[in-house]
């Protein structure tokens, strides 16, 4: 029977930062399995051999946080690249700024009506506010409702629909309430102090966080097929909560991505980074990579993201399904999981929830704190 301190499933962030602490802070061994053939998890990159850009194999990773512990964490193992996105949406077949804005505004309306919109925004609600289309909904002016149901439908109605495969009338309309009309000029995607991606990639910088001797790291290796055959003082596991406990109580169901790179004989093939596609293509959005670390070619490489529900042993975990029922399955499995000593469930699948990169890393730092030598 093989004997470790410390078995970490999964080399994502959630666990290779909670390695890293008990290496580096308690000088204990590690060893983190993973059933991917690589290391990061999602977070994944890999430069490509003919282009020479860095592509994303999950989908586009920028980071953000306005936590500063967070950012000084990570920046001993990485230099940055600063980088502010900027996303853009196709409405009406014109390419509009995400979050709507003012200058969307001005780019869909005709000129005196987005004037007038602009405008009524200001008075009420000030400048440089991002003001929920629900709270758009219930302000009792005509022209602000009508920009809220044009938003609604526009933006966030059918991106929503191809992204978790509901009808509209299936979806809960509070959760509009989650976009926002953005009362500013700032065209940028996130407003975080902290804007950036690896300067070398996120592969490197989770070499660089695995680099202590005491971490040893197993990659095709599923849990499943060794746990019989180990023992552990303390587990630390970052798959699927369920999955741990063989789905006794049923499944959680998450949603998936399909994501198709294409390469192209072209410079540039979009105005920047991210296009998203509310109302058009079966795709959501289209990622062109070669702008996150300014990097130079005579081609590009794009990626189109197609929801899809997640299938066992055929794609990826991505997206929690976030409603009522799956929250009372969770918190079944959760109540298992208090029954069982030194084991730790950590991540967005042993959580259950999206978690940004950022709040990844503040939870591992956090429970390293609690967790008892």
């Amino acid at each position: 029977m093989r004997k470790v301190k410390n078995l970490i499933v999964g080399c994502g962030l959630s666990g290779i930062v909670l390695a890293e602490r008990l290496a580096s802070r308690r000088g204990e061994e590690v060893l983190i399995i993973d059933r991917r053939n690589h290391i990061g998890g999602n977070i994944y990159d890999y430069k490509d051999k003919e282009t020479g850009i860095t592509v994303h194999q999950y989908g586009p990773h920028v980071f953000h946080t306005n936590d500063k512990k967070v950012w000084d964490y990570l920046s001993q193992f990485t230099e940055w690249h600063r980088f502010m996105y900027r996303v853009k949406a196709v409405i009406d077949g014109i390419e509009v700024n995400i979050p709507f804005n003012l200058d969307s505004l001005h780019k869909v309306f005709p000129k005196d009506m987005a004037e007038k919109l602009e405008n009524k925004l200001i008075e009420k609600f000030g400048f440089n506010k991002k003001i929920p289309i629900l709270e758009l909904r219930q302000s009792k002016d005509k022209d602000l409702e009508f920009l809220a149901e044009y938003v609604y439908k526009k933006v966030f109605l059918g991106y929503t629909v191809k992204q978790w495969g509901v009808k509209p009338e299936d979806l809960d309309v509070s959760v509009s309430g989650r976009v926002p009309v953005y009362i500013s000029r700032d065209n940028r995607y996130f407003q975080d102090t902290y804007q950036a991606i690896p300067q070398n990639g996120y592969t490197k910088m989770v070499e660089n966080i695995l680099k202590n001797p005491l971490i040893k790291v197993e990659l095709d290796t599923d849990f499943k097929d060794i746990k019989n055959q180990i023992e552990y003082e303390r587990l630390f596991f970052s798959g699927a909560i369920d999955e741990y406990f063989n789905y006794e109580l049923g499944r959680l169901p998450y949603r998936s991505l399909d994501i198709e790179f294409r390469k192209h004989n072209c410079e540039y093939l979009q105005s920047g980074p991210q296009i998203n596609f509310p109302e058009n293509y079966d795709y959501t959005r289209s990622v062109e990579y070669k702008y996150y670390l300014d990097e130079k070619s005579n081609k590009t490489i794009v990626s189109y993201e197609y929801p899809c529900p997640y299938e066992e042993g055929k794609n990826e975990r991505y997206y929690p399904i976030p409603d009522d029922d799956n929250q009372k399955l969770y918190n079944q499995y959760l109540n298992k999981a208090k029954e069982l000593k030194n084991v730790y469930f950590i991540g967005r699948l042993g959580d259950y929830k999206y978690y940004n990169m950022d709040q990844t890393v503040a939870s591992a730092l956090e429970l390293f704190e609690g967790v008892k030598k």
